[in-house]
């Protein structure tokens, strides 16, 4: 199951586990620490330094450190149950101070973190690594991956950190990881590779499968960093350390990250753009990206694409694998006219995929709206059913949906929400009637962004989840 109890909200810490973020209700230790040092060393001529003291260690930091940021920002934390359903008392919220890691993997900004360090921060701050401070905007995430892609504000190309494959990695080569250590930014430890193929739980609702174990040091604030081989190319996504022991710390691999966050991006695209294509390709570079469908009357079909036709440029963005393709088309506009270049029959081709014979559908109903987005059917519950309820809870909840009938497949199914449960608030908001539902659905704090918290009473518990929102019907669809 995946929902978990509201009092473990606030943490996200294992028996005897913790994430490598860091998130406390004083002033981050985050000042520019050891920033100017930092300067000062990449400031050194190259040619000045001897080749004994220029090591191998010493050149894959200098490869990779340019495209790692620091991610930093303030969340407000429920700390009641009331607060968790909209409550305003004082006494319901907290101020807490989280810092974290991210690399950068595309040079117009996106940058790739773990979701815990940036899960329910408004303001996502971000330090580059020549100390430019600027913000970042959630685009995508998949809790259960515990993956986000931030998209960072700048007027400048950022340097992006190379990749490599976690496809042969083997026990005992050297590691390197980089990241914010309790607000010391850039920070650099060094182990090896302790085991491969870890399977590791964190919480009721989130194990990590398939980690690498490093003795490398990771502490508070490295979540999101990168694990980098001794050639300066990521390797992993550092994520949890174990508490009270020294030199365990875990990895996410890098051909998991990649795969992850390209599914990610092509669900968040496709509620964007309907080009009218399906690829195929590996997750490294290289791969390459290959066209396996075409949808009839789509701007693919209309323009000529066929099936085979290998991808190798999107706009001004060079193609070599499935995560460019897809950071590519993230980079477009819905509507716009969007340019894509094949090789078909070792000849390059340019197409213009042209988006702008699209329809708004017809606006749906709050039932069909519940049903279509989240897969529920609910009714309001009975004011005297309500005042029972918050007397064997103790609560003081102002109302409910409750759940008939869930779709299956659904991203209610998905979370495990059951007829019976009783549907309490989505994000900020709480649903006592059918119409908030439907306003909540149609917020637009709510459109873009593809999850939402939710609480539900089941039985004697209060539980929480988080909702893969599905596309709504009533925003633009092709025309076909």
């Amino acid at each position: 199951m995946r929902l978990t109890t509201k009092l473990s909200l606030a943490r996200r810490i294992a028996i005897g586990m913790i994430l490598a973020s860091s998130t406390s209700i004083v002033s981050s230790v985050g000042g520019p620490a050891g920033l100017e040092t930092q300067r000062s060393c990449h400031a050194a001529e190259e040619e000045s330094i001897s080749d004994a003291r220029m090591t191998p260690t010493v050149r894959a930091i200098r490869r990779a450190s340019p495209a790692v940021v620091n991610i930093h920002g303030q969340k407000t934390v429920r700390t009641t149950a009331a607060g968790m359903v909209g409550a305003n008392s004082q006494d319901s919220f907290r101020q807490v101070n989280g810092m974290g890691t991210g690399v950068v993997v595309d040079p117009r900004g996106y940058v790739i973190t773990n979701y815990h360090v940036v899960e329910d921060v408004n303001d996502i701050r971000v330090t580059l690594q020549d100390g430019t401070n600027t913000h970042a905007d959630l685009i995508a995430s998949h809790v259960r991956n515990d993956l986000a892609l931030i998209k960072v504000h700048t007027d400048k190309p950022l340097p992006t950190i190379p990749r490599g494959t976690s496809e042969d990695l083997m026990v005992g080569e050297t590691v390197i990881a980089i990241g914010n250590a309790f607000g010391y930014y850039h920070t650099c430890t060094q182990g090896i590779i302790s085991a491969l193929h870890r399977d590791v739980p964190v919480n009721e609702t989130q194990d990590y499968v398939d980690l690498i174990q490093i003795s490398a040091g990771i502490n508070p604030g490295n979540s999101g960093g990168p694990l980098l081989n001794i050639d300066g190319e990521i390797i992993g996504v550092n994520v949890a350390v174990r508490v009270g022991a020294s030199q365990i710390a875990f990895t996410l691999p890098i051909d998991q990250v990649v795969e992850t966050v390209t599914e990610m991006i092509k669900q968040h695209n496709a509620q964007r753009v309907a080009l009218g294509i399906r690829t195929d390709g590996g997750p490294r570079d290289g791969d390459g990206v290959t066209v396996t469908d075409v949808t009839a009357s789509s701007p693919a079909a209309r323009e000529g694409l066929k099936p085979g036709d290998r991808v190798v440029r999107v706009g001004s963005t060079k193609v070599d694998d499935q995560l460019d393709y897809v950071l590519a088309v993230l980079g477009s506009e819905p509507g716009e006219s969007i340019q894509i270049e094949v090789q078909r029959d070792g000849q390059d081709m340019m197409f213009a995929l042209d988006q702008s014979g699209r329809l708004i559908a017809k606006p749906q109903t709050t039932e069909e709206l519940a049903w279509s987005v989240i897969g529920i059917q609910a009714k309001p519950m009975a004011a005297s059913s309500m005042q029972q309820l918050n007397r064997r809870l103790g609560t003081s909840y102002g109302g409910g949906l409750y759940i008939t009938r869930v779709r299956p497949g659904s991203p209610a199914a998905e979370q495990s929400i059951a007829p019976g449960d009783i549907l309490l608030g989505i994000h900020e908001w709480q649903t006592a009637r059918l119409k908030d539902l439907a306003d909540i659905l149609r917020h637009p704090e709510m459109q873009p962004g593809p999850r939402a918290k939710f609480y539900i009473v089941r039985r004697n518990q209060t539980l929480y989840g988080h909702l893969q929102l599905a596309a709504q019907n009533g925003r633009s669809t092709a025309k076909r």
